[in-house]
């Protein structure tokens, strides 16, 4: 830690010596009240300006027996572009509609003037409209296995191919850009590809959050200091209403009442119905502790500034049991569910319906994307609940007949020797569970660790505001010092 800190003051220092300039350029404010209007090649109107694009890109890049192609969006902004081989800052998509990553990376589309770069946002395919064989995509196996990360990291190496075949791009340095998976996608395509790719800004990705690497109790432990740390008698109000939950639905009167009294669109009718109620409070609680950001934002869903905060306020009485437990639950819950006060009911079924991931995110954590969570009930706020990679394979069989692979992704592209990696700024906000998968450390000069107080899931990647902690004032600072180095290296 001791080195991680010098690094950080020496780049600081390095910092305030140079010319890099925190506020906004004149160009990039005039283009941001620019893009209230809609374009007709915007399918909505957006808060940042760019054409929507496509190219046909191989389905199986690895193979010469499929020849099939599709077409992967792309969204693309040359305002900045002045100079030959100007930079390309290119976002790597990861699990939704590339507009929802567009909107809510506003540190890349403040950067980019500075640097007169080609702004590019590649959607992943299988998400969105980049659908390799359309509506039946997710309904063929044999179509469905060619969803993976290597897949996804070969588009965007074809893309960035086919961008600096263009005139006046031929040595343009690429900087890739990446939040939580997509996080995981920069820092992967930076260390698979490195003559493509220049430098990466990987937030808020768990690429160690692997078996045999990172401990399975690790996410739930910093997930239930968030609300410990709120409030401690919040943490052990939600350890106690799992049982709650059990006991009062123990019986038909007590499902009725659950479901009437939290407004839940999918009635309870039985254990599994309660079991699935259950699941969604976890991804309700995980998601808090997210987006547990200093201002409102509708990134998941709409919420209010620091919402874990707000969350606790509800769960303050350490005396509450039985049903009374549970309204204040429900209180603190409609945090998330209805701030807006428009929700009709809740449904239990997505506690993401923005990113419209879940059938492609599923697949991927049934394939490569198996990063084990457990819960011991006693240092987490959770029913306790061990790692079985056994019933887990079960599940993923019995949905998609295919069999987890735990140890791929290290395999791939390494997991606990990555002394070799260079140019990949690792940041992550202490406030995130998904640090407990994070780079915590530095790997090399060029590879370092930022850790970032009061800061949750990729913070430092989001547009300025002026309710930033000063971290992440200075987490962005020395983003724009590597790339400026990256970028002079190159050339």
């Amino acid at each position: 830690m001791n080195t991680f800190f010098t690094i950080i003051w020496l780049l600081v220092s390095a910092l305030f010596q140079s010319t890099l300039q925190l506020t906004l350029p004149r160009k990039f404010v005039e283009s941001r009240q620019a893009a209230a209007v809609c374009d007709h090649n915007i399918s909505y109107c957006a808060k940042y300006k760019y054409q929507i694009k496509t190219i046909d890109v191989r389905v199986d890049h690895f193979g010469f027996a499929i020849e099939d192609t599709f077409k992967l969006r792309y969204l693309v902004n040359d305002t900045w572009r002045k100079a030959e081989n100007a930079p390309i800052f290119f976002y790597t998509g990861n699990e939704g509609r590339i507009e929802i990553f567009a909107e809510n990376t506003g540190f890349l589309w403040e950067t980019a003037p500075q640097f007169g770069a080609l702004v590019v946002f590649a959607e992943h395919r299988y998400y969105g409209e980049s659908l390799p064989y359309g509506n039946k995509s997710f309904t063929d196996p044999r179509h469905l296995g060619y969803l993976t990360s290597q897949q996804a990291l070969a588009d965007y190496v074809e893309l960035i191919q086919h961008l600096r075949s263009k005139s006046g791009y031929s040595r343009s340095p690429v900087i890739v850009f990446g939040g939580s998976y997509g996080g995981m996608l920069s820092a992967w395509i930076r260390m698979k590809y490195p003559h493509i790719v220049q430098g990466a800004i990987a937030g808020s990705a768990p690429i160690l959050q692997f078996t045999g690497v990172v401990a399975c109790e690790a996410f739930a432990r910093i997930l239930t200091s968030d609300f410990r740390s709120s409030n401690p008698t919040c943490a052990k109000l939600i350890r106690k209403s799992w049982s709650t939950i059990t006991e009062v639905t123990s019986n038909d009167e007590g499902k009725k009442w659950l479901s009437d009294n939290w407004k839940l669109c999918e009635p309870l009718k039985t254990t599994e119905h309660v079991q699935t109620l259950k699941d969604f409070l976890k991804e309700v609680y995980t998601n808090l502790a997210m987006v547990n950001y200093p201002y409102e934002n509708d990134f998941l869903m709409p919420l209010p500034g620091n919402p874990v905060n707000i969350f606790c306020r509800h769960l303050t009485n350490s005396s509450l049991t039985g049903k009374p437990l549970l309204s204040a639950l429900h209180g603190a819950i409609s945090i998330y569910t209805n701030y807006t006060g428009k929700t009709a009911c809740v449904s239990t079924k997505n506690a993401e319906p923005t990113l419209d991931a879940d059938l492609g995110w599923d697949y991927q954590s049934c394939t490569e994307m198996v990063m084990p969570i457990c819960y011991d009930g006693v240092n987490d706020m959770f029913e306790p609940l061990k790692w079985n990679f056994k019933d887990y394979n079960n599940t993923c069989f019995k949905k998609y007949s295919v069999s987890p692979e735990p140890y791929r992704v290290c395999q791939q592209y390494g997991c606990k020797n990555l002394s070799s990696v260079t140019n990949i700024n690792f940041s992550n906000g202490l406030l995130d569970p998904w640090t407990s998968g994070g780079v915590l450390r530095n790997l090399s000069s060029s590879a370092i660790a930022i850790l970032i107080p009061n800061a949750a899931h990729h913070l430092d990647l989001r547009e300025s505001n002026s309710n930033d902690p000063y971290s992440v004032i200075l987490t962005r600072k020395i983003h724009r010092y590597s790339i400026k180095k990256w970028i002079e290296e190159y050339r």
